[in-house]
């Protein structure tokens, strides 16, 4: 036997044909051997009797892994590590990083697809492979189809597999070796020599365009602007200074500066100039719950969320709180108190009087009166004894 032989091929003119080959091939005891088909066809792994493939359990354990690593790397960086707290919401807010577990888990999915074909299924890339080139190869890549029943089987004799084909109806039967192997030696000096040439145009070439074609007028990528920025001089103005001071004793458009920033409050002067309707009252809760209750709590007890970040906040529901006017609660809205930071910047005139009326909302509902109780009774319809 020849002892540089690959494999005998042999090309049938229809898929039925193939089928029939691949099943009498499978049924005769030969474990190692291909089809080529130029399309795929129906039930040809069940003809070669091929076992399901593992590729589909690769994907899903590596997917999977990807969805458990992301959640458990989001969970710690913004729960344990650095948490966060986002405008009131949970630690970790699950909806949230849904997208992000979904492209992770997609992502390593289809990465681990590819691999895993690549190097453990396909045993790809294989360029030195004996098959290539040939005759055979060229047929089944147009409009043959073909089996090839490799050498190294052990049931493998050139006679018999030749007598198979001819059998089977095969309308050619090749023999192929394998290829010769060719060892070219890396380090030639015209190879070192064309990697140095090749090096040196590739730099200069890439200089030139990133330090000099690229900023050729009119492509300045906006280097040279009309405006100014901090703390540049600018020949406009005659004392050459870019930053300009406000015109004394000027407001800005459409802002109203705090008089008592940084004062005490004069509640006397301070009321609150929205009326407390439905509209109000949701507005102002759902600013509270926003600015308000990561620190004071849903309700206002004073029960925060930070835990031990910072000390608790006091509750609305004390007398000293409740005695609070209207505008003082306002003035610590703007001006901050002890540990709370000022939130003038965050919030409206409009949002922190809403939010006063429903800091007193939530006052009266935990302090009600016997005439609150009776009116709520009355609006239900209901009949106290």
């Amino acid at each position: 036997m020849n002892k540089n032989l690959y494999g005998i091929t042999a090309l049938f003119n229809t898929p039925d044909e193939i089928i029939h080959a691949a099943r009498e091939v499978s049924k005769a005891g030969y474990k190692k051997f291909d089809v080529n088909t130029p399309y795929p066809v129906h039930g040809m792994d069940r003809s070669m009797g091929l076992s399901r493939s593992l590729l589909g359990f690769v994907t899903t354990f590596l997917g999977f892994s990807g969805t458990a690593f992301i959640l458990l790397f989001m969970f710690w960086t913004m729960s344990v590590d650095y948490p966060m707290v986002i405008g009131g919401k949970p630690y970790f807010s699950l909806p949230a990083f849904i997208p992000i577990t979904f492209e992770t888990t997609v992502l390593l999915g289809g990465v681990s697809t590819v691999i895993g074909l690549i190097a453990l299924f396909a045993s790809l890339p294989y360029n030195n492979h004996p098959l290539h080139d040939t005759d055979y190869m060229l047929a089944v890549s147009t409009d043959k189809y073909g089996i090839v029943i490799e050498a190294d089987d052990p049931n493998f004799d050139e006679g018999e597999v030749t007598a198979l084909f001819e059998k089977l109806g095969s309308s050619k039967i090749h023999a192929i070796d394998h290829p010769e192997k060719v060892y070219i030696p890396v380090f030639q000096t015209r190879f070192i020599v064309f990697l140095i040439v090749t090096s040196l145009a590739v730099s200069a070439l890439t200089y030139v365009t990133l330090n000099k074609v690229l900023y050729i007028e009119p492509f300045n990528w906006m280097m040279d602007q009309d405006n100014i920025l901090p703390q540049e001089k600018s020949k406009y103005f005659t004392d050459n200074f870019g930053m300009r001071v406000p015109v004394e004793g000027t407001v800005a458009r459409g802002f109203i500066p705090y008089p008592y920033k940084g004062n005490a409050a004069p509640t006397e002067t301070l009321s609150n100039p929205l009326v407390p309707t439905k509209d109000v009252l949701e507005f102002g809760q759902k600013k509270f719950l926003t600015y308000c209750s990561p620190c004071h709590g849903n309700f206002g007890d004073g029960d925060s969320r930070l835990r031990g970040q910072f000390p608790n906040p006091p509750t609305f529901h004390s007398q000293r709180a409740r005695d609070f006017s209207d505008g003082m609660i306002y003035h610590i809205i703007v001006n901050g108190q002890n540990i709370m930071p000022p939130y003038e910047s965050q919030t409206t005139v409009e949002e922190r009087w809403s939010i006063v009326h429903y800091v007193r909302a939530l006052q009266r509902a935990k302090n009600a009166k016997l005439n609150d109780l009776q009116a709520v009774n009355k609006e239900s319809n209901l009949n106290v004894e």
